[in-house]
């Protein structure tokens, strides 16, 4: 049975440059890429980042059941293609979906054992730079893109493992310590000393183990928006 890793993040939390990293580093580990309606964004290739399809189409797939998740984001829909699950299971591999709160929450009710992972920024000043730095969107879109990572972020309690993207050398090592982790449990051998040390690692970002950390996170949103809202 293979193991369906979910990824979720706010727009420019560096989920995409994570899960890039992550394909490099771990062995047997596919990756599920999205179907989508919006139009392709700077480099993006058909194929890579994303299958674009046009609405018409998307709409065509849901009639034919072919979405294990879909949602409607900023106008847009997005689905996860049951084709790869079906995949992974034939080569024996795991799969690694990056997917937003909406879809997380289908894929928990269809696969209760799949891992998830929430990704955070150190808080909402570092994302909005990001975000910023992009170049891709408008004012009112960056605005809309920070409101709704408040309220992605406040879901973070649905998730198994919560991982704070401050330096990306490290998160990408707490990433592949989370994979490797669930894999280990289980397999049921008993472990070697690197191998507790990758469960220990893992641990760190268990829920109940970083809980207080993403307290003062989800507070510099809520000041933020409040702040927005006074005109300061």
């Amino acid at each position: 049975m293979s193991v369906v890793y979910i990824i979720s993040a706010p727009s420019g939390s560096g989920k995409s440059t994570l899960v890039n990293e992550i394909e490099k580093l771990v062995p047997g580990l596919d990756f599920s890429i999205s179907y989508t309606t919006r139009a392709p964004r700077g480099s993006e290739r058909n194929g890579k980042e994303y299958f674009f399809i046009s609405r018409p189409e998307f709409d065509e797939m849901m009639k034919r059941d072919e979405f294990l998740e879909h949602a409607e984001v900023f106008d847009n829909c997005y689905g996860t293609a049951r084709k790869f699950l079906r995949e992974a299971e034939q080569h024996s591999h795991d799969l690694l979906l990056d997917i937003d709160v909406q879809g997380a929450e289908q894929i928990k009710k269809k696969i209760p054992e799949a891992v998830s992972v929430f990704i955070l920024p150190p808080d909402r000043k570092t994302l909005e730079q990001r975000l910023r730095k992009r170049g891709q969107d408008s004012e009112k879109v960056i605005q809309r893109r920070l409101d709704t990572a408040r309220r992605e972020i406040e879901n973070y309690v649905k998730y198994d493992y919560i991982l704070v993207n401050d330096r990306l050398e490290d998160s990408v090592e707490l990433l592949q310590a989370i994979v490797l982790a669930e894999r280990l449990r289980r397999s049921g051998k008993a472990l070697s000393g690197d191998q507790s040390k990758n469960l220990a690692m893992a641990e760190r970002c268990r829920l109940d183990n970083v809980r207080e950390r993403v307290q003062p996170i989800l507070e510099s949103f809520r000041e933020g928006d409040s702040g927005r809202a006074m005109g300061l």
